[in-house]
């Protein structure tokens, strides 16, 4: 297990590493002077220059993107030039808020899923199979800042169950304010998930181990949770994995949709001032955030499934 859990960590090597090195040639060479940026179209053309020798924007792009590796490998993420900051300070107050938002989208995305694909499954030709179908082609058929704005106008503003937007100083406040925006995130994922579900717990109601546990007398209700939903869950762990990364960037735009002071907000704010550096070390950790999910994933599903460690 130990072997075959270093074997793919090593395989994660090359992936983070073309991410480093796709998003450096891309920040480059994207149109726009971060110095000119900084200084404003009135600055004189020797102060941009100045401003861009001492950044080493004058330099050769590959020795630049060298210059930028040695730093990666001695863990520093350089310097904010819109923030005037060490971009791991920021990190340490911004990664957190975008962690949490992730973690409590994956937990309502299979709170709402699983029952929904179970209802389904279970009476596969009911009305209510019929009500998910249709729940799940609305949500999906809308972008994900629609259902943000719906969910802020209905649940923030005309019930004012939750904040509409912001982010408290208090704990209890900043954790109330992220449940709207976790759930926004959480329903653009849930009808990939309660498809796929729906599919593995069918196939599961129809299998051989399934009858057999019927013919002997086992109540329904063992023999879903007990059977059919632990053999679909295996299906329900790759595709949830899969889908982190669909909910890290709809973190993106989610927190500027409610103001949440997070790393999606973070990077657009260095996108939009082209700081490189800023947009470099926040695609690296949404990068490596998904690497880090993809090799739990594996990890889960070997436990779960040994056949996955032989193949």
């Amino acid at each position: 297990m130990l072997r075959w859990f270093a074997r793919r960590l090593l395989l994660a090597i090359p992936v983070v590493w073309g991410v480093v090195t796709i998003s450096f040639f891309m920040m480059h060479l994207a149109p726009g002077d971060p110095a000119r940026t900084a200084l404003g179209e009135k600055a004189s053309d020797a102060s941009v220059a100045a401003l861009r020798h001492q950044w080493g924007l004058d330099q050769s792009m590959p020795l630049q993107y060298l210059n930028y590796l040695k730093q990666l490998v001695h863990g520093d993420l350089g310097t904010s030039v819109y923030y005037h900051a060490p971009i791991t300070s920021l990190m340490a107050q911004r990664l957190p808020v975008t962690i949490i938002l992730v973690v409590l989208s994956a937990i309502l995305t299979m709170l709402i899923a699983v029952p929904l694909a179970s209802r389904s499954a279970t009476h596969p030709n009911g009305l209510a199979a019929v009500a998910v179908r249709l729940f799940n082609a609305v949500v999906q058929g809308a972008p994900t800042f629609f259902i943000g704005a719906m969910l802020i106008l209905f649940l923030g503003v005309r019930i004012a169950i939750f904040p509409a937007g912001g982010y408290p100083a208090d704990i209890g406040g900043r954790a109330w304010a992220l449940v709207l925006p976790a759930l926004t995130i959480a329903l653009g994922t849930v009808p990939i998930m309660v498809r796929g579900l729906r599919a593995a717990m069918i196939e599961s109601y129809g299998s051989e181990y399934v009858a057999f546990a019927r013919s002997k007398g086992l109540p329904e209700r063992p023999i879903r949770y007990g059977y059919v939903l632990r053999n679909a869950g295996i299906s329900g762990v790759s595709i949830l994995g899969i889908q982190v990364g669909a909910l890290a960037s709809g973190a993106l735009v989610i927190e500027q949709v409610f103001a949440i002071p997070g790393m999606g907000s973070m990077l657009m704010t260095g996108i939009l001032n082209r700081d490189y550096a800023l947009v470099q070390a926040c695609t690296l950790v949404f990068g490596l955030l998904v690497v880090v999910v993809y090799l739990g994933t594996d990890l889960a599903y070997a436990r779960l499934d040994p056949r996955a460690r032989l193949s």
